[in-house]
């Protein structure tokens, strides 16, 4: 079925001449020219032209909580035919002290990228009615060296009064978090905490620049091309989230590229996103499957990259 999907998509890009190609070399020859396609500029533009990219390029993600902490203010995005759209913004209590999370117990709201992991409707009534746990510390969080737990999007006490801050959680009205909890859907919501007042839009040349090497470092996965393939690693600074060494993954690849096996390797639900308050660095989220002779995944990857004049260097993966 792959097969066949592949060729009738060659067909739609190539028309008649793809049929030669067929003839001549068969498909693995025309699969090889439709990777080496994903990975050029221009597909990625003519892609990006008419898509959202206001946050991004998110691909599996309904709804965006924005986090504004300089305004103190959380607002709802919602996906909607064409683009994302503002449905209701909230006031919101932040940690006392500016600033991002750095320890345990200091007092702020972490800036980053976060999901939704749960929704906890039996708690202490100084958290309201109900809480929405975050992710913190994600990923990058640990890369970073980052402490602490508990970062909540939660309600106000119902029998106790309150600070105009928290410990570090985002707070909104009781009436508030109901509506919200029946507004989102927490699998596909994703929260966006700033130090202060984000613009919308990001730069579809830039994101067209993205997508084309995160295909080209898959190219080189695909086709084992070693030397390509470890120089979109950032060889200083990258650091898997299990905390081995670029050293040792370089010689972990290694060996495996040296296998020369068959591949296939697709990735779907993309989402890339410049982290927050973070220059030139962004979070790459996607599903990925891979298939080999030997072994097989499918899972969620992570990746953190830094663009470098232009180049992407990997420096964090999961």
């Amino acid at each position: 079925m792959k097969k066949l999907i592949l060729l009738l998509l060659a067909l739609n890009i190539y028309a008649t001449d793809i049929v030669t190609e067929y003839r001549l070399y068969g498909l693995a020859d025309i699969e090889k020219k439709l990777d080496k396609e994903l990975t050029k500029k221009s597909y990625w533009s003519k892609y990006l032209k008419n898509k959202d990219t206001s946050f991004g390029f998110i691909e599996n993600y309904t709804d965006i909580l924005i986090c504004d902490k300089s305004k103190s203010n959380l607002t709802l995005y919602k996906k909607g035919k064409k683009k994302y759209e503002k449905q209701v913004s909230y006031g919101a209590y932040t940690g006392k002290l500016k600033g991002d999370k750095k320890v345990e117990g200091d007092l702020k709201t972490p800036n980053g990228i976060y999901n939704l992991v749960k929704k906890i409707d039996k708690l202490d009534s100084f958290y309201g009615p109900m809480a929405f746990v975050t992710s913190y510390p994600n990923e990058y969080d640990k890369y970073l060296g980052k402490s602490g737990h508990g970062i909540w999007i939660h309600g106000l006490p119902t029998k106790q009064k309150r600070d105009s801050f928290t410990k570090g959680c985002i707070a909104i009205n009781n009436d508030h978090i109901k509506c919200l909890d029946r507004d989102i859907d927490l699998s596909k919501t994703l929260l966006l905490i700033y130090p202060k007042k984000y613009k919308l839009g990001v730069s579809k040349k830039e994101l067209a620049n993205i997508l084309s090497q995160l295909y080209m470092w898959r190219y080189a996965w695909i086709y084992n091309d070693l030397d390509k393939y470890l120089s979109f690693y950032d060889t200083e600074n990258f650091k898997r989230a299990d905390g081995k060494s670029f050293s040792w993954f370089k010689r972990h690849k290694t060996r495996i590229f040296n296998k020369n096996e068959d591949k296939q390797i697709l990735f779907t639900d993309i989402t890339v996103i410049p982290y927050p308050n973070k220059k030139d660095v962004y979070q790459i989220v996607f599903h990925e499957y891979f298939q080999s002779d030997t072994y097989e995944f499918s899972g969620s990857k992570i990746l953190m990259v830094k663009l470098k004049n232009n180049k992407m260097k990997i420096f964090m993966e999961k």
